[in-house]
């Protein structure tokens, strides 16, 4: 099972970024998918989930900011950051479970102007 988010990078606040987890090793499609984060100093947060039937739930600090699809032909999920802030300064992670246990190798979102 693989796991890997990318897509992360410097971006000024009021900007947005498109992440992508792209997996392996297991059936994506038939997985409620999850998207976390964990800001530097402080625990890992989880910020989306889309079920198999693409139904959508967010957070409270990022919802009507951020986007999460999946697109079950390609076995990945992305999520689409805009008007960020410098509190959404973070390693973004994906996951197949809802603690996050299963994250692979994250990409790290810095808002800085």
């Amino acid at each position: 099972v693989q796991l890997q988010a990318s897509g992360g990078g410097l971006v000024q606040p009021g900007g947005s970024l498109t992440l992508s987890c792209k997996t392996s090793g297991f059936w994506f499609r038939t997985y409620t998918m999850y998207w976390f984060r964990q800001a530097p100093g402080r625990g890992l947060e989880a910020i989306a989930s889309i079920s198999p039937s693409h139904t959508t739930l967010y957070t409270n600090s990022v919802k009507g900011r951020f986007t999460i699809s999946r697109d079950n032909a390609f076995d990945t999920m992305y999520l689409q950051t805009s008007s960020l802030k410098s509190e959404d300064t973070a390693v973004y992670y994906c996951a197949r479970d809802d603690r996050g246990e299963s994250k692979g190798q994250g990409t790290l979102v810095t808002v800085s102007s």
